[in-house]
Parts: C-alpha cells; sequence; structure tokens
C-alpha cells in the first residue's frame, strides 16, 4: 500500500508582518502545499488578524493555494470577496453558521472548495448532515484564536470518529488539523487519520522554516 500524502498548511498568523512578502516566498520555495490565512474578527475569537486589504495583497504574490479560515461570525457575508481575494478553499465554523448546508452551497457556487471547522467542544457527530457536502473538515486541537496554545489530547479521537464517518460517507473529504502541531503531535496527528497539518510557529520560529516543512511532509 502506497503512503499517503500528507499535506502541509503553514499560518501565516506565525509569520513576520514586517517581512510577509519575504516569507511567502519562501513558503513558495519550500515544500508547503497550501498557505493558511487565519482571518479573526474579535467576536467569534478572542483576537484580531487581518481581512481582505491584506488577503488581497498576499495573494498575487503566494504560489500556494491559499486555505482560507474564517474565524468570524457570520462569515456566509462574506464569500464573495474570499473568492475574490483568491481563496482555494474558504472554511467556516460549524458555530458561526446557523444555515451552513446553505452556507456550504453558495462557497461551492464561488468556485471554492467548501470546508467546515469545529471547536475542541463540538462533538464530531454534529457533522453527520453534511459531512458529504463538503471537501473538508478541520479539527481544532486548540481552541481558536491564539497560538503556542497546548494541544487538547481529545482530538485524536475525534480524528479517528472523523475518518470512520468519512469513509461510511464515501467521498473524499480531507481532515485537517490546527493548533499544537510539532515533531511529537505531528506524527500521532497523522497516524489517527489526518490529512493535512496547519502549523505556524513550529514552522516560522524554527531555525530553518523550509527544512520544517520537509521533515513534515515526510511523516
Amino acid at each position: 500500500m502506497d503512503k499517503k500524502e500528507i499535506l502541509i498548511s503553514p499560518s501565516l498568523l506565525s509569520a513576520d508582518f514586517l517581512n510577509l512578502g519575504k516569507d511567502i516566498e519562501m513558503l513558495n520555495q519550500s515544500e508547503a502545499d497550501w498557505i493558511h490565512v487565519d482571518v479573526m474578527d474579535g467576536v467569534f475569537v478572542p483576537n484580531i488578524s487581518f481581512g481582505f486589504p491584506v488577503m488581497d495583497a498576499i495573494s498575487p504574490l503566494s504560489k500556494k493555494p491559499l486555505d482560507v479560515h474564517m474565524m468570524i461570525v457570520h462569515p456566509e457575508h462574506y464569500i464573495s470577496e474570499v473568492a475574490r481575494a483568491g481563496a482555494y478553499i474558504m472554511n467556516v465554523h460549524y458555530e458561526a453558521c446557523t444555515h451552513l448546508n446553505r452556507t456550504i452551497q453558495e462557497i461551492h457556487a464561488a468556485g471554492m472548495k467548501a470546508g467546515i471547522t469545529i471547536n475542541p467542544a463540538t462533538p464530531v457527530c454534529m457533522l453527520e448532515d453534511i459531512i458529504c457536502d463538503v471537501d473538508l473538515v478541520l479539527i481544532m486541537s486548540v481552541n481558536p484564536g491564539f497560538g503556542r496554545q497546548k494541544f487538547i489530547e481529545n482530538s485524536l479521537k475525534k480524528i479517528k470518529q472523523l475518518r470512520q464517518m468519512i469513509d461510511e460517507c464515501d467521498k473524499d473529504v480531507l481532515i485537517e488539523v490546527d493548533g499544537g502541531i510539532n515533531k511529537d503531535t505531528a506524527p500521532r496527528l497523522v497516524q489517527a487519520g489526518a490529512d493535512v497539518l496547519v502549523s505556524g510557529s513550529y514552522i516560522f520560529k524554527s531555525s530553518d522554516p523550509a527544512a520544517t516543512i520537509k521533515e513534515m511532509k515526510c511523516l
């Protein structure tokens, strides 16, 4: 059996914002598969990151698909703007969408892949009626809003449950994980069934970010 390819999506939240172009070029030259863009509004999560002017500046520089994670209230109001900014995936929180099925349909209609994120306290079973309609599910393995948090061990159980749900759906849905990912947790996540690893400080704060990405790709 061939080894499963693991996708790496470095989070720009941990990049050097005074030299963002330089860090994006580093990612372009690296083995990173996507670039993870966290959009925070200070309401849905207790932090504010950046918005569409920054995304518009990033898009023409990036040679990697943009993996946009909307940690905001009413993400459905910004689907056209996210698409215009060049996103490959628009990922919305289950907890933030009242009419999730409609939102997923609108994301697809805008030409993007559609993802759903669930917070640590949200059980996987809540996705049962929507799982076959999405392209990706993001498991938050820390509480969203800030980097450098401790990995929540129960995330491994949730990934295994989600993998079983996806297998029963008989559709190619990727499992992405974000939070506390490093050399110790990454292999365990892959073993549990993760397909995409989001990592911020572990990559950008390392002495050689490109080498760190390469090491993660070899898991």
